[in-house]
């Protein structure tokens, strides 16, 4: 079983907001997780792309691969916080404010599969067919008090 892995550094970006576009792909055959990255809307999904695609070309240069890379899929995939930048930004009465920019390292694992197993489906809801099934409870509004007795004051019934 082959595994490679690929590592980009200093990615202008932070590993909290990386991490979020890599759970999307983890467990994903790679051209599921290809696919998934061309049309995310983070910045972030083409340096994560160009990382996954320089772990396929690392996977096809081992030797003992079997040259297929649909049997390739993401087994690990992580973004590590890289060093900081820190840069003083002007505020009012002659203070200022500190600017912190961050990096992050990010690394893509790929393996190949021993057998034809199903990859894992896409993180996101997903409609069961029972739950379209079942019967939709519509809340009923409320009924709205007098005035007079929100206030305090005697009502007809009371008099």
């Amino acid at each position: 079983m082959i595994d490679a892995q690929a590592t980009a550094k200093y990615v202008r970006t932070s590993a909290q907001k990386a991490g979020l576009v890599l759970e999307l792909i983890r467990g994903c055959g790679v051209n599921q997780a290809l696919a998934t990255l061309r049309f995310s809307r983070k910045r972030v999904a083409r340096d994560i792309e160009k990382v996954l695609r320089s772990a396929i070309a690392n996977a096809q240069q081992k030797p003992g691969f079997g040259g297929d890379v649909e049997s390739l899929f993401v087994s690990a995939c992580y973004a590590g916080q890289g060093p900081s930048q820190k840069r003083v930004r002007p505020a009012p009465m002659g203070r200022a404010y500190r600017v912190v920019k961050r990096t992050a390292h990010l690394t893509v694992k790929v393996t190949e599969r021993a057998d034809a197993v199903r990859p894992k489906r896409p993180v996101g809801r997903t409609k069961v067919a029972a739950d379209a099934a079942a019967p939709v409870k519509v809340a009923r509004p409320r009924a709205r008090k007098s005035t007079k007795q929100a206030v305090g004051g005697a009502t007809a019934a009371q008099e």
